[in-house]
C-alpha cells in the first residue's frame, strides 16, 4: 500500500494546489481524496485545516472505511465520512470538494432542492455525456456540522439521482468524484466552469 499511498498523497497535493490557484478551495476549504485499495477499502484523504495553497503529500494521511487512520499523521478531514459514502454509492476511485464563489452563490440562489443545468457545450466534459443537450441535475443538500449523520441520507440523494455528476451543499460548496484522480479533477474543472457562467449570466440578468 505505501507506494500506492505515496503516489496518490503527491497528486492530491497538486490537485489541492491547483484548486486553490483557480479560487475553488482557498484558505483550509475544501478536501480531496482518493481509494488507496477497495479491499479493504483504504481512503487517502487531505488532513483538516491545512491551507490548500500550502498541501503538500505530508499532509495525506490514509483512513479505512470507518473513518480511522492507518497512515501519516494528522487529523482527516471532517467530511471524510461523507467521502466514504460517495465512494460506496458511486464506486468511485476519487472524490473532490471545493468552495467556490459560484458554488456558494448558486446553492443560495436556486430554489428547491437542485441546480439545473443545460444547453451548455462544456457539459460534454462531463462523465458519460456526448451532447449540449444534455439536463445536468445536480442535488442541493442542507449544510451541517455532523457529517456522519449526514452521510445516510446523502448515500440515499445519490441512489435517488443516479445520473448527476456531482452535488452542492447549501451555502458550502461542490463534491463531485470520477473513476480515477484525472477524471475527478476534470469534473470540478467543468461544473466550476459551468457554475461561473451561469452565475455571471443571472447576474447579468438582475442588472437590466
Amino acid at each position: 500500500m505505501n507506494s500506492t499511498f505515496d503516489v496518490l498523497a503527491a497528486q492530491l497535493a497538486e490537485v489541492g494546489r491547483h484548486c486553490y490557484e483557480r479560487g475553488w478551495a482557498l484558505g483550509t476549504s475544501g478536501n480531496f481524496s482518493a481509494v488507496v485499495r477497495k479491499e479493504p477499502l483504504t481512503l487517502a484523504i487531505t488532513t483538516s485545516g491545512v491551507d490548500k495553497g500550502l498541501l503538500e503529500a505530508n499532509h495525506i494521511v490514509a483512513v479505512d472505511d470507518h473513518g480511522r487512520v492507518v497512515q501519516g499523521s494528522g487529523r482527516p478531514s471532517a467530511e471524510a465520512t461523507l467521502h466514504l459514502a460517495i465512494v460506496r454509492s458511486r464506486g468511485a476511485s476519487a472524490v473532490l470538494h471545493t468552495h467556490s464563489v459560484w458554488s456558494t452563490i448558486l446553492s443560495e440562489a436556486t430554489s428547491g432542492g437542485s441546480l439545473t443545468i443545460e444547453g451548455y457545450e462544456m457539459l460534454k466534459g462531463l462523465d458519460g455525456v456526448g451532447t449540449h443537450e444534455h439536463r445536468e441535475v445536480l442535488p442541493i443538500v442542507e449544510n451541517t456540522q455532523d457529517w456522519t449523520a449526514a452521510a445516510p441520507p446523502i448515500e440515499t440523494i445519490l441512489r435517488e439521482h443516479p445520473e448527476a455528476h456531482g452535488f452542492l451543499i447549501r451555502g458550502h460548496g461542490l463534491y463531485t468524484w470520477g473513476r480515477d484522480l484525472a477524471d475527478a479533477k476534470r469534473q470540478i474543472e467543468i461544473l466550476e466552469f459551468l457554475f461561473e457562467v451561469m452565475g455571471r449570466k443571472r447576474g447579468m440578468a438582475w442588472q437590466q
